[in-house]
């Protein structure tokens, strides 16, 4: 029954993607399984993502950005510094502005509030949001929704002002070398399952990322990856965030879903206003910041950023230090609030 439900599932991402590439929509193979799987589940269809879908459309989408990072690229990667830790700032402020808005607008405790702000993996803020007294199913709804809804609104925004090809930049060695494509896949498959192993977020893509990226800055480039393991991976990848909604999903908390997306509509406006501000302030395209500042998963942004030729390098590098932010600074910001709350 599962594998009929993965294959299920497949056949009509696959179906989806080839309708939203022949109709020209934004991101086809990552949109189209996206909303064709969740409708689907959302209608009571018994499919489900393969199992590891997600972990493989990462470790796929890693090492096509990874082969991005140039010795030259990754030189002037020093110069966005600032500008980077700067977001990984914002995203902290406001993460905790708009768990304020959601607890007044819901009654849910705070630690639930937070952990469903924080623009952090879906599975880890859930996780951690439920360790320290939070509601996981809650948690893990409000990044479902989170993610969907940034990826459906962003990049159709973007197409619609035209914003193409401000930071071009191509990958490194764009031939394929059969030998070499085998090679980069199994040293890259080594990195992803080291980092799950050692249990980091978001591992198969950012193992996949780190090792591809090393080898670029250090002009040792076996193969570049043709274009359909990239377009496999959005699938896969599509198909897992469909995957996450069930039947019951609007009807679970329909108050929090509600107050969630507000939370997620106000978001976007104060990323947009940020990224207007410091484009101009550091003489950026607003366009690239506003894909980087976006509260979006870092998969499903960063290869927004390649389908549109806007500055991946830049984004990607924006998006991983924001992760790790997030991640090792949310826990104890709650901590820090706890304590002076009981004063």
């Amino acid at each position: 029954m599962k594998l009929r439900s993965a294959l299920l599932a497949l056949a009509l991402a696959g179906m989806a993607g080839a309708l939203c590439q022949w109709l020209r929509t934004p991101l086809p193979w990552l949109l189209g399984p996206l909303i064709a799987v969740a409708g689907a589940r959302l209608k009571g269809y018994d499919i489900q993502a393969p199992p590891y879908s997600r972990e493989t459309g990462q470790w796929l989408i890693g090492i096509t950005l990874g082969l991005y990072f140039s010795p030259g690229v990754a030189a002037e990667l020093a110069h966005f510094a600032p500008v980077i830790l700067i977001g990984a700032v914002f995203a902290l402020l406001l993460g905790m502005g708009t768990s304020l808005l959601l607890q007044r607008l819901t009654g849910v405790d705070g630690a639930t509030a937070l952990f469903s702000s924080m623009p952090g993996g879906a599975s880890e803020m859930a996780v951690l949001g439920a360790r320290n007294g939070g509601r996981m199913d809650l948690i893990a709804a409000a990044h479902s929704l989170r993610i969907t809804l940034v990826v459906l609104s962003v990049p159709t925004l973007i197409i619609a002002l035209d914003a193409h090809g401000v930071m071009p930049y191509v990958p490194t060695r764009l031939h394929i070398h059969a030998w070499g494509l085998l090679l980069l896949l199994l040293v890259t498959a080594l990195g992803g399952w080291l980092l799950q192993k050692w249990r980091w977020p978001n591992a198969w893509m950012l193992g996949a990322l780190a090792v591809t990226a090393v080898l670029t800055v250090s002009d040792t480039v076996w193969s570049g990856m043709p274009r359909g393991f990239s377009q496999f991976g959005q699938l896969l990848l599509g198909t897992a965030l469909g995957s996450r909604f069930k039947s019951d999903f609007l009807q679970r908390a329909p108050r929090f879903i509600g107050a969630v997306v507000l939370c997620i509509g106000l978001s976007l406006l104060l990323c947009a206003g940020f990224a207007w501000v410091m484009a101009a302030f550091f003489a950026l395209h607003p366009a690239s910041l506003m894909l980087a500042a976006s509260p979006g998963g870092i998969a499903e942004m960063c290869i927004t950023a390649q389908a549109l030729g806007l500055g991946v390098p830049f984004i990607t590098a924006y998006h991983v230090v924001r992760l790790v932010v997030v991640l090792t600074c949310t826990e104890p910001l709650w901590r820090l609030i706890e304590r002076l709350k009981n004063r």
